[in-house]
């Protein structure tokens, strides 16, 4: 009896386990007739990659009859085509199109595709999908100053050029610069078609440089986003040239002072030679005392009268007697005149000098030796003049030029032949 009720209870208890199955499997069954029923791409593929002239050809698939669906492509590079009946994708990656440059390397291309119900147009499916290319034989980029690797330029001069790029598989993507003197650019330079601008200043060529010339390295140096780099080098000789704005502030400078020392110099003449006017004056008027008393002296003594007599003897003695007062009033030195006749000469030399190194427009080329030859004469009239004192009255340029050019004054100084 307890057989049977055991037999009984395993009977009942399979019998249940095979029920519960057939309910799971009913269950299933339903849930995937139920996701078939949408509109779906059974094989999408989010990423492509070609080789350069390498074929795409790829099939998409749809869980419905394809014969009722349309298949399209939006934003597709140039080449890349889609069956609009049964969604085979074919693209022959072409080198001319990157030779052209319809086609990049390595650039993500995002194409848009979708499918649509030719009866039902509610129901279609826009997605998308990454195309990328790709290129095993590398092109290096390079950076193409456009001038060439050697330049010659003055001091002064300002140089410009554009630093364009060759690129290839891989773009430069930034640009740096150095230089084996400091040569800094005026504009920015950070990537391809930026300006290099430099202004060579006057001072940049110094005296120890070899036949005054001096050579700047500029070094321009491409980085693409591997750190690949690619340098372009340029050779810039500098030559020493003349500042001519400053060099013709420093001549007239040098001018003004030369005319004021000219100036001193007249006014020096002019005390010196009234001196010497004064004294010849003085001596002249003793000359001719003590000839007058001398010829006194004879006619007195030619009279017949005794005091008249005496009188001509006394007078010669007083002719000889007025000698010494003369050399003690007015003592005849002869380092004035020769004092006046260096200082005349000086003025002159110094006139000449102003006249005859006059510059010539805004750039002479002879600027330098004409301020040299100034500056050596200045210095070399101050230091033989040392001596000379220099007059501290009211310069009045104009009285003194009358003085000087007076012609009573330029007779004494001219050379007179015997």
């Amino acid at each position: 009896m307890g057989i049977k009720k055991v037999t009984v209870a395993g009977l009942f208890f399979l019998f249940s386990l095979a029920g519960q199955a057939q309910i799971i499997q009913d269950t299933t069954h339903k849930v995937v007739n139920y996701a078939d029923s949408a509109l779906r791409i059974r094989n999408i593929n989010p990423y492509f990659t070609l080789h350069v002239d390498s074929t795409l050809k790829y099939g998409f698939e749809i869980n419905k009859e394809q014969s009722q669906y349309y298949w399209y492509l939006k934003n597709s590079p140039v080449g890349l085509k889609i069956n609009k009946d049964n969604g085979l994708l074919t693209f022959k990656a072409e080198k001319s199109y990157f030779l052209s440059g319809k086609l990049k390397y390595d650039y993500e291309y995002k194409v848009n595709i979708g499918i649509q119900n030719l009866n039902n147009p509610s129901e279609r499916i826009d997605t998308s999908f990454i195309l990328l290319f790709y290129n095993t034989e590398i092109i290096p980029s390079k950076i193409k100053p456009t001038v060439t690797n050697t330049l010659y330029i003055d001091e002064g001069d300002t140089i410009s050029f554009k630093l364009q790029c060759d690129n290839g598989s891989f773009p430069i993507e930034e640009i740096t610069y150095f230089s084996n003197y400091l040569a800094k650019s005026l504009t920015p330079v950070n990537k391809c078609n930026d300006d290099y601008t430099w202004y060579a200043p006057f001072d940049f060529v110094k005296e120890s440089d070899k036949d005054r010339l001096k050579l700047l390295e500029l070094f321009f140096v491409g980085t693409n986003k591997f750190s690949i780099r690619d340098t372009a080098i340029i050779h810039v000789y500098v030559r020493e040239n003349i500042n001519y704005p400053q060099r013709v502030m420093e001549y007239e400078k040098l001018r003004r002072d030369v005319m004021v020392y000219i100036v001193q110099l007249k006014s020096s003449f002019r005390i010196v030679d009234k001196k010497l006017k004064k004294t010849k004056k003085t001596r002249t008027g003793f000359d001719l005392g003590s000839a007058a008393t001398g010829l006194g002296g004879t006619v007195f003594s030619s009279m017949s009268s005794s005091d008249q007599k005496t009188a001509g003897k006394i007078l010669p003695s007083v002719g000889v007697a007025l000698v010494p007062v003369k050399e003690a009033t007015a003592p005849n030195n002869s380092s004035d005149q020769n004092t006046a006749s260096l200082i005349r000469n000086s003025i002159k030399r110094l006139e000449y000098l102003i006249a005859d190194n006059t510059i010539v427009g805004e750039r002479d080329p002879e600027i330098l030796n004409k301020t040299k030859k100034l500056k050596d004469e200045l210095k070399q009239m101050q230091i033989q003049l040392i001596d000379i004192p220099i007059a501290d009255e009211n310069l009045n340029s104009k009285e003194l030029d009358d003085y000087f050019n007076n012609p009573k004054v330029n007779k004494k100084y001219k050379v007179k032949q015997k």
